[in-house]
């Protein structure tokens, strides 16, 4: 699996695998994980642009990362979201965890301003 981080104006931008499914959960979880431990308050934005599968398993790695970082005073947004992806998380009730912007520079801008 491949996932992608990179920074931009001090925000973690974090490009998952197309299957957010069986071993890519915990490559993942490690990423996120990852940013999260080297920030005292972490600022990341999950691009689900290249994303069009993922199981509960990777819900329950959003929700964990959500939670670490909400516990550093951080903030996780969403962009690129599709239709499958976003029906799975407004099912499950979780649309409202996650801040969502149109763009990468958009959530970086709202960001940007905090830390």
């Amino acid at each position: 699996m491949l996932i992608t981080t990179t920074q931009m104006d001090g925000i973690t931008i974090v490009l998952p695998p197309r299957h957010i499914i069986g071993e890519a959960i915990p490559e993942l979880r490690q990423a996120l994980t990852r940013q999260i431990d080297k920030s005292q308050m972490p600022r990341i934005v999950i691009d689900f642009g290249r994303v069009h599968k993922m199981d509960s398993g990777g819900l329950g790695t959003l929700v964990n990362a959500y939670s670490l970082a909400k516990a550093k005073q951080g903030r996780i947004g969403v962009i690129n979201v599709g239709h499958n992806i976003k029906n799975l998380v407004v099912r499950s009730r979780l649309i409202t965890f996650f801040e969502h912007f149109e763009n990468k520079e958009t959530a970086v801008s709202a960001f940007a301003g905090i830390g």
